[in-house]
């Protein structure tokens, strides 16, 4: 691969300073200091995830964790808001509420990954397209990180009665309960619901991930030819 002059300079806790020059990109991108710079922004990312979900209103506010809504959940509050828009908000509230709860749950299995990171997973990054170290770290984590959450936010959720507020509110609509495993009747099931609002909380926290790392790839991956 073409070498290129490069001068990398990461700022630490301790104030330290690394640089490098005349390392081609392979080299670069399994050396030491390519996995520091891809852990790096993908602390950043989670550091700047687990805000967000701390702060029940930043959570409401935030278009990425809406975006994450799954179809189902949203295909529910879409007829709720037909019905009641008001259990809409309250729904939208608990899981913010729920979400806080999950931010010590979540980092550091988010953080044990990013620190697992090896030379392989650092140079398809570095190959890949932008997000693509965001991409490896769902893949790693995704499904731990629901399974780990969600007994704590249908534990949230039932604090808080949405289950039996909505299925109240649903009892004369031709929504199907089956939407959220309910079976033939027009219930919400309340594992289901706190599974999806469970997959909600986890895909907003990587879409926030990937957003910072995609921000900061030109700044902080652009020495390493992203």
């Amino acid at each position: 691969m073409k070498k290129y002059i490069i001068a990398v300079a990461l700022v630490f806790g301790t104030g330290a300073v690394i640089t490098t020059s005349l390392q081609s990109c392979s080299t670069l991108a399994t050396s030491d200091l390519g996995l520091a710079v891809i852990k790096r922004v993908l602390l950043g990312g989670i550091n700047k995830g687990m805000s967000i979900y701390g702060n029940k209103e930043a959570f409401l506010q935030n278009n990425l964790v809406d975006k994450a809504l799954p179809k189902q959940l949203r295909d529910i509050n879409t007829t709720l808001e037909k019905i009641a828009p008001s259990i809409v908000a309250k729904e939208r509230e608990y899981i913010a509420d729920a979400a806080v709860y999950t931010v010590n749950i979540s980092r550091p299995i988010l953080e044990n990954a990013v620190n697992s990171l090896n030379a392989q997973d650092v140079t398809r990054i570095i190959q890949g397209e932008k997000g693509t170290a965001t991409l490896i770290l769902k893949e790693k984590t995704s499904q731990q990180l629901v399974a780990a959450i969600a007994p704590k936010v249908e534990q949230e959720l039932n604090k808080y009665g949405i289950v039996k507020t909505i299925n109240t509110a649903l009892s004369g609509s031709n929504l199907l309960g089956s939407l959220l495993g309910g079976g033939s009747s027009n219930n919400v099931n309340a594992g289901g619901l706190s599974m999806l609002a469970s997959e909600q909380i986890v895909n907003g926290l990587f879409n926030i991930i990937e957003d910072h790392e995609k921000q900061n790839s030109a700044s902080l991956l652009g020495p390493l030819g992203k």
